[in-house]
């Protein structure tokens, strides 16, 4: 009977970037999970990390960070950089973020004014269009990209319930009257 060679099994833990809710984190964990040579992935969603427990030969780092690249999120690989950009990086993403609700909002206040307080107003609906579209594409694009990256893996998520919320046509049906049989 031919020897058993075992393969050697390395622990590397990785940054994650991207996730958002707990549902994120156990995405991320179940596609590297199904990556040829992993044993075992473990999501720690409060610090954004991964531990991969894997063959290296088998389950190298560029094939992990493809596969949770696919579902919308970025694994860091090389560490050392990663530590000493996380700080800027999550600081850049926060301004983005802040400059992102500022346009947002000083978009979507006349817009509400408009509908409720003057609904009246001649081409209210393409003023309302032209103000909020710049706030679902721009502001908003980050849910639909995630949104789309699920939806190819038949998953959804917190952002795939904020694209369809935020993306779906807005129109009314007429209400057909109702008189009951007499």
């Amino acid at each position: 009977m031919p020897a058993v060679t075992e393969r050697p099994i390395a622990k590397d833990r990785y940054e994650i970037e991207g996730m958002t809710c707990a549902s994120c984190a156990n995405s991320v964990e179940s596609i590297l999970s199904h990556v040829e040579g992993v044993k075992s992935a473990s999501v720690n969603f409060a610090d954004s990390s991964v531990l991969v427990e894997h063959e290296p030969e088998v389950a190298t780092p560029e094939k992990l960070q493809a596969a949770v690249e696919e579902i919308g999120y970025s694994l860091i690989i090389n560490q050392k950089a990663g530590e000493e950009n996380r700080e800027e990086r999550e600081e850049q993403k926060l301004r983005d973020t802040k400059f992102k609700l500022i346009v947002a909002i000083v978009l979507s206040v006349p817009v509400l004014l408009i509908a409720m307080v003057f609904p009246g107003i001649p081409y209210a609906d393409w003023i309302m269009l032209v103000l909020t579209t710049p706030v679902a594409v721009w502001s908003g694009k980050d849910f639909f990209i995630i949104a789309y990256k699920r939806a190819r893996h038949f998953s959804a998520n917190m952002d795939t319930l904020i694209a369809l919320g935020t993306g779906r046509p807005s129109f009314s049906v007429p209400s057909i009257p109702f008189s009951p049989a007499t």
